[in-house]
């Protein structure tokens, strides 16, 4: 890492979404190209969830080289398919719901599914590609401050970080939110990126946890707790449209539908009212004098933000790959109806070869903006 003053730290902040994620890596491919070519990973602190958790530990893994990070996760995102993420569980896929649904209400509840995917080929790919051994090494050579996964504790419904960094760093707790020391594991991974319903619960130590997107009501606060002073966010929203639709829903929603819906709300709303609110909160800490700020009666300190968002409708973009999408799940996931739901389980190679496009190009869209936020490292 190249140096920078002690107070100066940066953090990246990579939020979830599934397939999504392939976003993420075209704008670090494109700043991996701004930064000279040798570069060290630049990041003091590196915070993902759910599927932004396994891009932010690929980037930890290899914090000795930005671009070798990034072209690993390129090399991935641009082979992948859904055979390697998941496979849909026997019969039919979403008439498992109901089974689900009913047997929770059982007192004793008999051999049923907890998911209607098997994401077991996940892990094996995990596996293959992420020596998590390196992120020790790599914090120990003082490349890395600290990594932070985000997972949901299904039993105490708290938003809980696990993090692995250097010494002197403290566990905290805020509202439904907590931080724990721990050596990250494969686990951890497969549990942040566990979406509900669609993938199974993680058991790490004695609880369950599941995707980190739900309940994280402040995405922002892992890395600033971790130390981070300037972060950069990239989000995977799948609808920045402020308009409302042409198209009205005159029709009751799918449980597909519905499945979408709640998911598209743990990954989007959270980040973005979290992202407003700390711009907020910077242009209130603007007519605080220095003095008092820095006399330290006030807590709040101002965090200098560069986020970067699609430009373009990720829902919209995922039914231009709509035949790409494997059959089994193809008859249960319609693209006039289900484009939420479509866009997260799309791990096909035309749908992510777009979203690395898109996110390289808006990247570089804010090319002047990444080099100021990059200044001392260029």
């Amino acid at each position: 890492m190249l140096e920078t003053k002690n107070a100066d730290r940066i953090g990246l902040l990579l939020s979830g979404g599934g397939a999504r994620a392939a976003y993420q890596v075209g704008v670090l491919r494109a700043i991996a190209e701004l930064l000279p070519t040798d570069s060290s990973n630049p990041f003091h602190i590196i915070s993902g969830t759910s599927a932004g958790a396994l891009n932010a530990a690929s980037l930890a893994c290899h914090a000795h080289r930005l671009r070798t990070g990034v072209r690993l996760l390129e090399y991935v995102w641009k082979n992948i398919s859904s055979d390697q993420i998941y496979t849909p569980q026997s019969g039919k896929l979403l008439g498992r719901v109901s089974i689900m649904l009913l047997s929770s209400m059982r007192t004793k509840n008999a051999d049923v599914p907890r998911a209607l995917l098997d994401n077991t080929p996940l892990l094996g790919l995990l596996q293959r590609v992420l020596k998590l051994n390196k992120i020790q090494r790599n914090i120990d050579r003082g490349l890395l401050d600290a990594l932070s996964i985000t997972t949901s504790a299904y039993s105490t419904g708290e938003s809980v970080s696990f993090y692995q960094g250097m010494k002197g760093l403290n566990d905290w707790e805020g509202p439904h939110r907590v931080g724990r020391r721990g050596q990250i594991s494969h686990a951890h991974l497969m549990a942040s990126s566990a979406l509900p319903v669609l993938f199974p619960a993680v058991k790490i130590n004695d609880q369950f946890y599941g995707d980190g997107a739900v309940r994280q009501l402040a995405p922002t606060s892992t890395p600033i707790h971790l130390g981070a002073t300037r972060l950069l966010a990239i989000g995977v929203s799948g609808n920045r449209s402020k308009t409302p639709p042409d198209n009205e829903m005159t029709a009751a929603p799918s449980i597909s539908q519905i499945i979408g819906h709640m998911l598209n709300s743990a990954f989007v709303d959270t980040l973005d009212n979290d992202l407003e609110f700390l711009r907020d909160m910077n242009g209130v800490l603007n007519h605080i004098p220095h003095r008092i700020r820095d006399s330290g009666k006030v807590s709040a300190q101002k965090i200098e933000l560069l986020e970067i968002s699609p430009s373009k409708e990720i829902n919209t973009l995922a039914t231009e790959f709509y035949d790409e999408l494997p059959k089994q799940m193809a008859k249960h996931i319609k693209p006039d109806t289900s484009s939420t739901l479509l866009s997260l389980v799309l791990f096909e190679k035309g749908f992510c070869g777009a979203l690395l496009k898109m996110g390289y190009e808006d990247a570089l869209a804010k090319e002047s903006e990444i080099r100021h936020f990059f200044q001392r490292q260029i």
